[in-house]
This record gives C-alpha cells, sequence and structure tokens, in this order.
C-alpha cells in the first residue's frame, strides 16, 4: 500500500510540473522552422547555444551546493533591501515630443529610449514581481512606479534574453497592441507569438545580423555571455547584446553579461558609443562569468570607447546578496577614479541625449 501511495504522489507531481511549465508566463520552446532555423546556426551546438568562451555558471573555487544554501539560507545583509522607498520620478512618457532624444530608466534592466524620432522600450519588467509567480522576487517599495499602462506607442520592443526579470509575461502581452515590432534573439520569438505578437512583426536574429530600422536606424545583433531558459532546459533560446546607430548617435544595449574579450571586439568594431547601457547589479564572485562585477563594468565601459555609460540592473531586485545600493556605490567610484562618466539617474528621470555634460545625485545614499 506504501508503494501504491508513492506511486501516485510522483505521479501527481509530474502532473502539476506539466500543468506549471505550461502555463502562459513560461513562453513556448522553439518549434518547427524556427526549430530548424536554431540548427543551422553556428552558435549552435549539442541541443543548445554556446558563448564564444567556456562559461561556467559557478565560478572555480565556488561549489553549486554551498552557493544555493547561502543564497536560500544564508545570512543575509541588513541592506539587501532598501530600508525606505527608492526615490523615483513619474515621468509622463505620453507627453514626450517625438522629436527628444530622451533616456528614462524604469528600474532593474527596463529603460524608455527615444532617438531620432524613433522609440525603443528594452526588458520591461513593470509588473511587482520578477518571476512567474506572485509573492517571490517582489521589486523594492518605490521602483514599481511605473506600470504597463504608461507605456506609449512603440516603434520597437528589445528583448535581450528570456529569462524572467527581463521579459516578463504581464508587461509584454499588455503592450502588444501599442507595440510597432519586437527585436528578440533567435529562439525567443517562440515566446512572443504563443503571447499574441505575430510573426511578421518579429525581428528575430543571431549574433551578427544588421537590421535596418526606421528613419534610417540601424541595429546590430552583438554577443553577449550569458545563458538563457524559462524551464529546466537552458539554453535554447539566445541572447544578446546591440549596437544601435543612428544618423546622430551611438548606443551599446548591453544585456546581462559576464566580462568577455566581446567588449572590446565591439568596441573595435563599432566604437567609440556615445552612450553604453551596461548591466551592473546582482552579482557575485560565485558567478562573475554570468553577471559582471563593478569592476568588469568599468573595463567593458574602457573597452566599448564610450564617452558616457548608464549602470543599470539594480534598484528593484534582490537577486544577489549584494546590498541594494553597493553597484551604484562602486560603479561610480571606481568610474570617478578611471575619470569616466558614469550616468546614474533616478527611476523615471529624464536623461537628455544631446547634452554633453550631464550631474546627477547621489540617490542611493539618502
Amino acid at each position: 500500500m506504501q508503494m501504491i501511495y508513492l506511486i501516485l504522489t510522483a505521479v501527481l507531481l509530474v502532473i502539476i510540473y506539466f500543468f506549471v511549465m505550461n502555463l502562459p508566463a513560461f513562453g513556448a520552446a522553439p518549434k518547427g522552422k524556427r526549430l530548424e532555423r536554431i540548427k543551422q546556426s553556428k552558435l549552435y551546438k549539442n541541443r543548445q547555444f554556446r558563448n564564444i568562451s567556456h562559461t561556467p555558471s559557478i565560478t572555480e573555487g565556488y561549489s553549486t551546493m554551498k552557493v544555493t544554501y547561502d543564497f536560500i539560507l544564508g545570512k543575509k545583509h541588513p541592506l539587501l533591501k532598501p530600508l525606505k522607498n527608492i526615490p523615483a520620478i513619474h515621468t509622463d512618457l505620453r507627453s514626450i515630443r517625438k522629436d527628444q532624444d530622451i533616456f528614462i530608466w524604469l528600474g532593474h534592466s527596463s529603460y524608455y529610449l527615444q532617438t531620432d524620432g524613433v522609440s525603443f522600450l528594452v526588458d520591461p519588467v513593470l509588473s511587482l514581481y520578477g518571476s512567474p509567480f506572485k509573492y517571490f522576487n517582489k521589486a523594492f517599495k518605490g521602483s514599481d512606479l511605473f506600470k504597463p499602462e504608461d507605456i506609449p506607442d512603440l516603434d520597437y520592443l528589445v528583448i535581450t534574453h528570456d529569462h524572467f526579470d527581463h521579459l516578463d509575461y504581464p508587461t509584454v502581452k499588455s503592450i502588444k497592441n501599442r507595440t510597432g515590432k519586437a527585436i528578440v534573439p533567435l529562439g525567443a520569438g517562440a515566446h512572443l507569438e504563443r503571447w499574441g505578437y505575430a510573426e511578421e512583426n518579429l525581428i528575430e536574429e543571431e549574433w551578427g545580423a544588421e537590421v535596418l530600422l526606421k528613419n534610417n536606424l540601424k541595429i546590430t545583433f552583438t554577443p553577449a555571455r550569458h545563458f538563457s531558459g524559462r524551464k529546466i532546459k537552458q539554453n535554447n533560446t539566445l541572447w544578446a547584446s546591440y549596437v544601435l546607430e543612428t544618423p546622430t548617435k551611438k548606443f551599446f544595449l548591453g544585456g546581462d553579461s559576464g566580462y568577455d574579450a566581446h567588449f572590446k571586439t565591439i568596441g573595435e568594431q563599432f566604437g567609440p558609443f556615445d552612450y553604453a547601457i551596461l548591466e551592473n547589479g546582482q552579482y557575485d564572485e560565485a558567478w562573475r562569468y554570468i553577471h559582471a562585477l563593478p569592476e568588469d563594468v568599468i573595463q567593458a565601459a574602457v573597452d566599448l570607447k564610450a564617452q558616457h555609460s548608464i549602470p543599470v540592473h539594480s534598484s528593484k531586485f534582490a537577486l544577489a546578496l549584494h546590498p541594494w545600493n553597493e553597484p551604484l556605490q562602486k560603479v561610480t567610484g571606481l568610474g570617478k577614479e578611471k575619470g569616466l562618466s558614469i550616468l546614474t539617474p533616478m527611476i523615471g528621470e529624464v536623461v537628455d541625449l544631446n547634452r554633453t555634460h550631464h550631474q546627477f545625485s547621489n540617490w542611493w545614499e539618502d
């Protein structure tokens, strides 16, 4: 009888697993002609996408078991989460004139970029939770000021990879009818198609692809050093960074990435950049190959030959064990030592991209 109960329990768990994994938030795996296209990619080997360099998920000298224990059960820093609301400005995105060249950080890695009359929304996570389930990975108070309904009509939605803190089902679903086209790495279009995006409105490519956009803009899919996956199977969709070239400016739109030689290669091929938006936060020495440390971010800015760098990927979710404000403290301090221009606007604060000199408060110290 006990064996029967064990078998029934196992069957029930399997049923629950497949039910949960089939929920819309988990998206869809590539199949059909998309999968056949993936199989033809030089970046796809042994049924998964690969980084340029060997990329362990855990740094040498660390164990997965210890890292997992520390993350779940280990003692947490008292400032892992802010003690008061994150300061933010609720700029009316719908009232911004089309002739304005601006950048507005929306928290974590989400931002609104408008240049040369074309609008972009990058990695929007405008839900209260950066996960497929409520009550897990909740946004810091004050950091969730912007909602999907605040987003105006868009020319382009840009996604760097399919992790939940970059590709948010409720947000992406909500803005579908206000989005012209979506720019996604190869394979990630399967998620958007399941959520109602038409195939003809997807610009889905791999590293090295160049695509002409509206108003003589061009976007190039460039490498990142990371991984992907919304279910147990990982790396069945690609991850990317982007080079955005306009008649007046050059931008590097960085995705999650550990430091590697690709930054220097991109800088030599496309630089110098007017602005580099770089992921800075949710890092740890134990996973530095897939999330850059602040000193790596500074080196990436140097490699890219960036006139100005804007750090993102912090101040909304606690996805690592460092104090919530440490990423900004470190990257600004290191940037000052190197004489770099590191721009640190508050969430919602307008950055005028036509200015050569910028000044922002150390709002994370208040």
